[in-house]
């Protein structure tokens, strides 16, 4: 059976670590050559050490729009066009409301919502019939863990970009999906608890129905399935890969 991928080109922004990682990987392994972004020069070289020609690596912060017109004028010079976008790059701080900053403000939704805008723009010129873009929500868009509200207002924010999107990208043949994981064991969560890793994974996973966080590799399954074929009449929606935990 022929792999998923083959022949195609994928860009993933946030690609060298945690979730956008393992998507890099699992695009390589079903055929496509990976565009990867990251802000961090000797991560994109280690992927690049890893993966060889099946990647091409660029230095780029989603959130600065030099930095992106940059990275689109590589995509351009491959001269294959994109058939998939995983839109990852993100992040944020987690406080609560008496806390949080003005910069804050600006820096949540500079990373998570003018991130994914400059993307998904800079990628429409490079975008045929049948191409499809994930863009990874969260949880928290729709929940109400403290102090994870202005984190998870940008994130509901993208979301509903997203569904916009749908409608637009339609006549062009073009399908956009939010993904939404729950807990995943990947370098932003356990870096919350610097020294204690186990530890926080552990009292997590006592909350989650599984009794365990992810592993990205999940995540990037339900990634694949995004841009694949598999998935042909799915546009505007949020697919939650989040282990039951908005059941918990």
């Amino acid at each position: 059976m022929n792999a998923a991928l083959t022949g195609k080109t994928a860009l993933v922004t946030g690609g060298t670590s945690g979730i956008g990682l393992a998507v890099v990987r699992r695009f390589v392994e079903e055929g496509a050559h990976v565009v990867v972004t990251g802000r961090r020069r000797a991560q994109l070289d280690a992927v690049a050490a890893e993966l060889g020609d099946a990647v091409t690596t660029v230095q780029a912060d989603a959130s600065d729009p030099a930095q992106v017109n940059a990275l689109f004028e590589a995509v351009a010079g491959r001269g294959t066009g994109l058939h998939a976008v995983h839109v990852n790059a993100g992040g944020g701080e987690f406080k609560p409301l008496a806390e949080v900053s003005a910069q804050d403000i600006d820096t949540a939704f500079a990373t998570n919502v003018r991130g994914t805008i400059l993307t998904v723009q800079g990628a429409l010129p490079f975008l045929g019939e049948g191409a499809a873009i994930v863009v990874t929500g969260s949880t928290a868009g729709s929940g109400t863990e403290k102090d994870f509200g202005l984190y998870g207002a940008s994130k509901a924010a993208v979301a509903t970009l997203t569904r916009t999107w749908a409608a637009e990208l339609a006549p062009r043949g073009i399908r956009i999906n939010t993904v939404v994981p729950g807990p995943t064991e990947t370098p932003g969560l356990t870096g919350l608890a610097p020294g204690n890793e186990a530890g926080l994974l552990a009292a997590i996973a006592a909350g989650l129905p599984f009794g365990r966080v992810l592993r990205p590799e999940e995540v990037a399954a339900t990634v694949l399935f995004l841009v694949s074929d598999q998935s042909s009449g799915m546009t505007g929606g949020e697919v939650f890969v989040d282990g039951g935990s908005t059941i918990a």
